[in-house]
């Protein structure tokens, strides 16, 4: 599994399947093929949703982002 975390206060969001963050490497920008953060915001979300985001992985994002309009994410294999 793979462990999704706030870039800025560094606080899990929660757990992603490999297929989940697939869907996110395949929708996001990377810098560099090592790159394992990114940046969210409300539009990013909007967007996914039309491009069929799995649901748990849409409300995973949705309450990590809470009030504020943009975050940065990353990742972590355990």
């Amino acid at each position: 599994m793979i462990e999704l975390f706030d870039k800025q206060s560094g606080k899990k969001l929660g757990r992603i399947s490999e297929e989940q963050l697939n869907f996110l490497i395949d929708q996001l920008e990377e810098e560099t093929e090592e790159d394992v953060d990114y940046y969210i915001n409300k539009p990013t979300l909007e967007m996914f949703k039309d491009r069929d985001i799995d649901p748990a992985l849409l409300q995973l994002l949705e309450k990590g982002l809470g009030s504020r309009e943009e975050m940065e994410i990353e990742w972590r294999e355990d």
